[in-house]
């Protein structure tokens, strides 16, 4: 198993002893544990792969060191996999969760590993033009098969606050950048005061994956169908078309920055346009409205936030992946990019 090339051996600032998550497993009937490996990703909440006499599970964990107000809430994540278990939504089975810090350190939950295929850059190089568009048009399904659920209609009517999304996540997500800042950034500065005074009328409410990019995404092994949607920290009730601004990052952002394909001949690639694809979107999902500048800059600034807040956790030493600090060095260039959408 140790060849596995989406694991590598824990991160010394990961380890931990493994008795009492050993004895864990045998409570909750899963058998000895014959290997302990972590996953290459991760940015947030260190993942790793558990194998065990009874199956491959994937463990999440929230990361060790001081956390910044709401974060790193693993117990939502299994909450949500739990409830959307019982839709068309393509998720992991949710196995258990521990809230007991002294297991491993700190609250986790296990999930069922799946068997697939996950695509890291945005261009899919490692694909045929015409296996492409199908790869995205997979994606997109499965953003609006979470949109089209009920959130009251499977017992997650709590899982956030209705109405007034926009205004409260970015009042949110400053005072988050005002918690991690370890340097200036003028352009997140200015996007959270341009963002509340150019909120769009419409209002609603769906679950929000709120990470929602490829490679949260894991396929088939042969077709362009997502098994299963993972990385749910940041999940929550919100507008869908946050999810689908996000989503649309890699549109608006050069290949320097974060994967992005700006300026990229798409049809040459075989990959839909984002005006293609947002009109499939709205399509499966029966809007008559698409995303804006706004919604985009949007994304922007809540991931630039979160790279800060990467960066963060870098300096301090207890980031999830050897990457953090590159990643969280993107927080800049991302929140420039917004701001230059802000002002059209």
């Amino acid at each position: 198993m140790s060849d596995l090339p989406e694991t590598i051996p824990v991160r010394e600032a990961h380890r931990f002893p493994t008795e009492a998550l050993e004895g864990f497993l045998a409570e909750q009937g899963l058998g000895a544990m014959r290997e302990l490996r972590q996953m290459r990703g991760g940015q947030s909440n260190p993942t790793f792969l558990v194998v065990g006499e009874t199956g491959e599970y994937v463990l999440r964990k929230q990361p060790p060191g001081k956390l910044l107000p709401s974060a790193h809430a693993v117990d939502r994540e299994f909450r949500v996999l739990q409830a959307l278990a019982r839709t068309d939504v393509p998720v992991p089975r949710a196995v258990a969760y521990c809230a007991d810090p002294g297991v491993v350190g700190t609250p986790f939950y296990l999930m069922e590993r799946l068997h697939g295929r996950v695509f890291w850059d945005p261009a899919l190089p490692e694909l045929a033009r015409e296996e492409r568009a199908p790869i995205y048009y997979g994606m997109n399904e499965a953003l609006a098969r979470l949109h089209r659920v009920d959130p009251g209609a499977i017992g997650l009517a709590d899982f956030g606050r209705a109405g007034n999304y926009f205004r409260r996540q970015t009042e949110r997500w400053s005072k988050q950048w005002a918690a991690s800042k370890t340097r200036e950034n003028r352009a997140i500065d200015r996007l959270a005061e341009w963002l509340p005074a150019h909120v769009p009328d419409s209002d609603e409410t769906r679950i929000c994956h709120g990470d929602f990019r490829l490679d949260n995404m894991i396929f088939h092994e042969t077709e362009p169908r997502v098994i299963g949607i993972i990385d749910w920290e940041l999940a929550t009730l919100g507008h869908p078309l946050a999810d689908l601004g996000y989503n649309c990052i890699a549109y608006n952002t050069d290949p320097r920055a974060y994967r992005g394909m700006l300026g990229r001949d798409l049809a040459a690639l075989g990959i839909p346009s984002q005006d293609e694809y947002v009109r499939r979107y709205c399509e499966r999902t029966g809007r008559a409205d698409g995303i804006t500048p706004f919604h985009v800059a949007f994304a922007l600034f809540r991931l630039a936030v979160i790279l800060e807040g990467v960066l963060a956790r870098s300096v301090a030493g207890n980031a999830s992946s050897d990457e953090a600090a590159q990643k969280g060095a993107l927080g800049i260039a991302l929140a420039e990019r917004g701001w230059e959408l802000a002002r059209g």
